[in-house]
Order: C-alpha cells, then sequence, then structure tokens
C-alpha cells in the first residue's frame, strides 16, 4: 500500500473520530484537509514520501469558492430556505392538520394518514426537515396518543412523513446534488416526483395495514364528524394556498416558464403573502425568518467550503482514481457496483449527514455509474439520464440518513417536543418499518427506472 493510500485511510479514520466531538462539521472538513495537505507536504520533504498533494493544489479552494458563490444555481439555496421558514411560520399546517383529519376520520389510522398527506405537502412547499417533523411532532403525536395510537406508529409516521422534504422539490438537497454533478436542477426536480411519492403511498399502505391487522395500534378517531360536503369544502378551503403556492413554483420550472432560481424568489413572496393573508406576519416573525434564513445559509455554505477543502485533498491524494479502480474491479456487473455503492450511502447514513456524503462520496462515483451500461430510457431528449437517475436513487437512500441512528436529525427534532411519555426507544422502533419502507421505495425506483426519466423527458420534450 503506498503513501497516498495510507493518508486517504487515515483521513477518513480522523473524519469519523472527529465527528463525535461537537466540532462544527464545516471547520472538521476544512481543517482535516488543510491537515493532511500538510503532512503530505512536510513527509515528502522529510521522509520521502510520494503524492500529488501539495498546498498549490489546495490553493484551488479559492477559486472552487469563488465559483460556488458565483453559482447562479445556489442562489436558490436561501430563496428556498426562507420560504420553507416562513410557511411554517404561517400557521396554514396547523389549519390543515385540523380539517384534513375530519377527511379521513372514517378510517383506521386517519389520522396518521392525515400527518402523511400534509408531511407531502409540507415538503412540496417547504423542504425544511427539522420545522416539518417538529410541526408535526408537535400539533399530531398527542393527539395521537390520546386517540389511543402505539407510540411506535404515531412517532415513526411523523418521522417518516417529516422527512420527505428533503426528497420531494423544492429540495435543497437536489439543488446541491444538481450543483455538483453539473446537472438541470429541473431534470432533478422532475426526477424526484414520483419516487417521492410512492414513498408517501407506501406509508399510507403500512399504516392502512396496521389499523387492518392490528387495530389496537391505530384506532378510529372518537369525536369524527360524518363525512360530508362541508368537510370537504373545510379541506379545500386550507389546502388551496399553499397547493396554489407549490403549483406556481414547481409549475413554472416544470413548464419552462421560469428558472429554479426565478421560481424560488416568487415562492418566497408566494410564503409572505400567505403569512400576510393568515395574520401571521410581523415585524418579529420577518425577522425570525430572515435571521434563522441567514444562519441555516451561512451554515450550509460554510460545510460547502469545508467540503471542497476536503475533496480537494481526497483528489490529491488519489482518491478519485482509487475509488474508481475499486469498484470498477467489483465482479458484480453493473446493478452489482449500484448496490454496493448505495449500500455504502445507506451505511455513511449512520454517522454522517447528507450534505457531507453529497458533497465527497456523489462526485467520487459518480463518473464510475455513468460509465456502466444501464437499461434507462431518456426518451431520446433526456441528456445524461443514468446519472440523474443514480442521483435521485442516492437521494432516496439519504432519506434514511435522517431516521438511522446515531445521526438522524429527525429523531433528535421529534425526541425534543414529544411527550414525556414517549422515550427514545419508542422513536427508535417506531422509524425501523419506515426504513424499510424507504428500502422498498428505492428497490422499485432501481427495477423502474422510467419512474425517475419519463416525466423530465416528457416535460422538455418541446
Amino acid at each position: 500500500m503506498d503513501a497516498s493510500a495510507v493518508l486517504l485511510i487515515l483521513m477518513f479514520v480522523t473524519f469519523v473520530a472527529l465527528l463525535f466531538t461537537g466540532y462544527p462539521i464545516a471547520f472538521v472538513l476544512g481543517g482535516i484537509g488543510i491537515l493532511f495537505t500538510g503532512i503530505s507536504v512536510f513527509g515528502e520533504a522529510w521522509f520521502g514520501l510520494e503524492t500529488d498533494l501539495n498546498f498549490a493544489m489546495l490553493s484551488l479552494v479559492v477559486e472552487r469558492t469563488y465559483r460556488l458563490m458565483d453559482s447562479g444555481t445556489l442562489v436558490a439555496l436561501p430563496m428556498f430556505i426562507f420560504m420553507g421558514i416562513m410557511l411554517d411560520l404561517s400557521g396554514i399546517a396547523e389549519r390543515m392538520m385540523h380539517s384534513m383529519q375530519e377527511l379521513f376520520g372514517p378510517v383506521r389510522g386517519g389520522l396518521a394518514i392525515t400527518v402523511t398527506v400534509i408531511g407531502v405537502i409540507l415538503a412540496a412547499s417547504t423542504g425544511i426537515i427539522g420545522a416539518s417533523v417538529v410541526l408535526l411532532g408537535l400539533l399530531t403525536v398527542p393527539a395521537m396518543l390520546k386517540q389511543g395510537y402505539a407510540k411506535e406508529l404515531a412517532v415513526g409516521v411523523v418521522c417518516g412523513s417529516g422527512c420527505l422534504g428533503i426528497l420531494i422539490p423544492p429540495s435543497i438537497m437536489l439543488v446541491i446534488m444538481a450543483d455538483q454533478l453539473v446537472l438541470s436542477v429541473g431534470h432533478l426536480f422532475l426526477g424526484a416526483v414520483f419516487p417521492g411519492l410512492i414513498l408517501a403511498a407506501l406509508y399510507v399502505i403500512y399504516i392502512v395495514a396496521c389499523g387492518f391487522f392490528r387495530p389496537e395500534t391505530a384506532p378510529l378517531a372518537s369525536n369524527r364528524r360524518p363525512l360530508s360536503l362541508r368537510v370537504v369544502g373545510d379541506v379545500l378551503v386550507t389546502i388551496i394556498p399553499p397547493v396554489f403556492l407549490i403549483v406556481l413554483v414547481l409549475g413554472s420550472i416544470f413548464f419552462g416558464v421560469a428558472t429554479p432560481t426565478e421560481a424560488s424568489g416568487v415562492g418566497a413572496l408566494g410564503a409572505t403573502l400567505l403569512a400576510l393573508f393568515n395574520r401571521k406576519l410581523d415585524r418579529a416573525v420577518m425577522r425570525t425568518v430572515v435571521t434563522n434564513s441567514l444562519s441555516t445559509s451561512a451554515f450550509i455554505f460554510a460545510i460547502l467550503v469545508g467540503a471542497t477543502c476536503f475533496s480537494l485533498a481526497i483528489r490529491g491524494l488519489g482518491g478519485d482514481d482509487l475509488v474508481a479502480s475499486a469498484l470498477e474491479a467489483l465482479p458484480f456487473g453493473p446493478y452489482g457496483v449500484l448496490a454496493v455503492i448505495l449500500a455504502i450511502v445507506f451505511l455513511l447514513g449512520f454517522v454522517l449527514d447528507w450534505i457531507e456524503i453529497t458533497m465527497i462520496v456523489l462526485p467520487l462515483v459518480s463518473p464510475v455509474i455513468g460509465q456502466l451500461q444501464f437499461d434507462v430510457p431518456g426518451y431520446g431528449n433526456l441528456d445524461e439520464p443514468v446519472v440523474i437517475w443514480f442521483t435521485v436513487l442516492v437521494a432516496v437512500t439519504l432519506q434514511t440518513s435522517f431516521l438511522t441512528p446515531p445521526v438522524g436529525f429527525a429523531l433528535f427534532y421529534l425526541k425534543g417536543v414529544c411527550p414525556p411519555q414517549v422515550s427514545v426507544g419508542h422513536i427508535y422502533r417506531g422509524v425501523i418499518p419506515f426504513i424499510i419502507l424507504q428500502l422498498i421505495g428505492l428497490g422499485i425506483i432501481v427495477a423502474f427506472p422510467q419512474l425517475v426519466t419519463w416525466l423530465p423527458a416528457a416535460s422538455y420534450s418541446g
């Protein structure tokens, strides 16, 4: 094993070790990149170690950081974050919860189905995982426990549904992926629509099955109104504003009327108008939204800069060539290599956040996937259908990183707002079925890649 391979292994071991110190991840990534560049430079001077990593290569961080900040694609990030936080504070989700619960009242597990449906709407309008999980947890976990739901089912539904926002567009994860792989944000948004809806459908099927086979875990609501036109009308009144905003933002992207960056500005303005319409907009709310948007955007961009430094050090040590040669040497065929990569992403989700995986792992493995022979239809007008399909597969796999301990952020968000009788053990047991459902959804998308590529190809056929 040469010096570069040894340093690569030490880099990853150091990274994993420092993750548990609680030090900011952006500084961990950047610091490790600088540290191992210094080790490489001085090791070559003092001990004759031969590597291609030096401070001249690491100076490319400045150029790449400038290009990062100059990216028109990433301008959409703070706007979508602003839109999500503003909608979170607008009171729309609470109104939808109260009205939609009566719509699904006649069905066992109706409140849990309501949580899933609202999770989809929040995902397509906010895309902020923490906000969705906390909001759904505050509004629905006490109500489900009061109705007699099993604790595991109640918290599992909230975690699974709240995490849909990282996949269903507009997703900040897909924006970053598109920037890293030089793909169309619109293509990724369109490609993720059906996978996100498939996951939501699997959740609903599981809830209905729990109500049928284990009725004590998902009881009927005791104070439900009979289904009537008035109930349906109340639901329509509450969901039309956010659905209209979703159609306005995503529709303008899908039909080519606006770029994702322009649409994000429209979404931010629309969310502000909805908050004003609901009489939730004042100086305090605006200050909170702006402050939180600024801090969240700064956190993400700091990680991007640190990850850029880290990834340059990996490339200087030949990490991309090492990964490519290792994957190409696997004797499993294209789908076997794909299974190995997705398994690695899944396992990394136990210890890494999605941002680090997206910034470090995805650029290393995507060139290998692009060279393999997969039967992925591009319908004649879709560039790089295999890479788009693979990127969405990674996005679906990264859904699990929010639910898997020890760094599953959805678990921490929910525990912070759950009633005291809900323990960490209840939450861990509750998310296991939803992790399995996500993996089933992943298998469906692997078997039917047209679920990803058909919609972007059809939308851009003109």
